[in-house]
């Protein structure tokens, strides 16, 4: 089978993409594989709950639809077919507002607003690769979410091009570039900061007599 653990380094596409075990997750840029392994750790999964539940509450009623990983988003270079895509990446969430580019195998074209939550394993990716991509592809907004407590936010601007993003802490309250009304309070988002105690050691000192 072909694979890229057990082959040289070649150029994939979407149809070897399918052929792989279901129980591995990648991803193909540029067709380039990236493994998704190993899972995301606790913190990432709470971070990436919390903003899919306010992005699914805000979005409610609206054509526009919130997916979560594992979902497929095939980015093509032109008008080939599925099987000779050779990007395919499966963002922490995606919004897409356009319902021509949903099917069962998920989504095919750039979605309008993309959530990436750094990692260890990824953030190199995320924020150099997946950001050129991004933008090449049109992704109208971008956000990385940092767990340590930061979000920068992307736009498209005019030119193409993202530009500076916008940086928020854990303490303020992260708003849309390309949906004014949507504004995250963070503090929703992020995990409460456990406080530690620490108590002086003359608490626990013998008196002299």
């Amino acid at each position: 089978m072909n694979h890229p653990k057990s082959e040289e380094k070649r150029s994939w596409t979407y149809g070897d993409y399918l052929a792989w075990p279901e129980d591995e997750r990648w991803e193909l840029i540029d067709g380039e594989a990236f493994d998704m392994t190993p899972a995301p750790n606790r913190l990432h999964q709470e971070i990436s709950g919390n903003i899919n539940d306010l992005l699914r509450i805000f979005f409610k009623g609206q054509k526009c639809k919130v997916y979560y990983a594992p979902f497929d988003v095939r980015l093509p270079d032109a008008q080939e077919a599925d099987e000779k895509v050779r990007t395919v990446v499966q963002p922490d969430l995606v919004v897409i507002c356009d319902d021509k580019k949903l099917d069962d195998k998920g989504c095919r074209g750039a979605p309008d607003l993309v959530v990436e939550i750094l990692s260890p394993y990824t953030s190199s990716k995320d924020q150099v690769k997946k950001l050129n991509l991004y933008e090449r592809q049109g992704v109208k907004e971008f956000w990385v979410i940092d767990p340590n407590g930061t979000v920068m936010v992307f736009g498209l601007q005019k030119e193409g091009r993202y530009g500076r993003p916008q940086t928020y802490d854990r303490e303020e309250k992260a708003t849309s570039k390309i949906f004014p009304a949507l504004t995250v309070d963070l503090a929703e988002v992020f995990p409460k900061e456990e406080k530690i105690v620490r108590e002086s050691p003359r608490k626990y000192q013998k008196r002299k007599k």
